[in-house]
């Protein structure tokens, strides 16, 4: 009886611990944010920036609480090691592959609300007027993107995010589809700024890449490369709309 009350108050304990994590990464990040929103306006280079400090924030939290836990990028299935060359085309091939998947879902999403909100108007791309006739500024905004979104949105709403999540619903069956399922829908509502539509459609893709991160055991370079793409796909489209 004492050693199960024991193994009660430790899952609390560590129930706590994780809670307390996700506040320290999330909360900060979201409050700079709404100070500087009305700052920000509808200045796409403010909003990048802004971005990019509270990630950065973030990025900064998450290595934090892994140092006071006395692990590496590694347990979130972060790695730095060198590849060689039949490993670096399996990854090639498998990020296509949760590229394909998450683009899916994302039309997946898009088809969703199209049957309850009816087709949307066409987008408004009037705040990259900055990207027509311009090359320069394409590549220089995808390599911003490629730092604020391919990388850190990966590592801070798969890797961190879905693993607190998964210990502190251990005690449940299904603890890692509970994981995916509410990652996706918080990575859906930060994309608030889309509309619905745009958290939908991001919900569903964050839902593809979630199961693909324990698909594939955690190999988060994979998913990062497949968000690359992603991404680029999106600024091209905007680049030759903006033309």
């Amino acid at each position: 009886m004492e050693t199960k009350m024991k193994s009660v108050q430790s899952d609390q304990q560590d129930w706590l611990y994780c809670f307390g994590e996700m506040l320290l990464v999330f909360l900060p990040a979201l409050l700079f944010i709404k100070f500087t929103s009305s700052w920000v306006g509808e200045d796409l280079i403010r909003s990048y920036g802004v971005v990019w400090v509270a990630n950065l924030l973030m990025l900064a939290m998450i290595w934090t609480s892994l140092k006071l836990r006395g692990q590496s990028w590694k347990e979130l299935g972060l790695t730095f090691n060198p590849v060689s060359l039949k490993q670096g085309l399996r990854v090639f091939g498998q990020s296509l592959v949760v590229f394909l998947f998450g683009v899916s879902f994302f039309v997946l999403g898009s088809i969703i609300m199209a049957n309850i909100t009816g087709i949307p108007e066409g987008a408004d791309f009037s705040r990259y007027d900055f990207l027509k006739d311009n090359l320069g500024g394409l590549l220089l905004s995808l390599l911003g993107v490629y730092f604020i979104s391919s990388f850190a949105e990966e590592v801070i709403y798969r890797a961190f995010l879905i693993n607190r999540i998964v210990e502190i619903t251990q005690s449940f069956k299904y603890s890692k589809l509970i994981a995916v399922l509410l990652s996706s829908v918080f990575f859906g509502l930060v994309h608030y700024e889309w509309g619905a539509m745009g958290m939908v459609q991001t919900g569903f893709m964050g839902l593809a890449m979630g199961i693909s991160y324990f698909v594939l055991k955690k190999r988060l370079w994979t998913l990062i490369i497949a968000h690359i793409y992603m991404d680029t796909l999106l600024f091209v489209q905007i680049y030759l709309a903006s033309n």
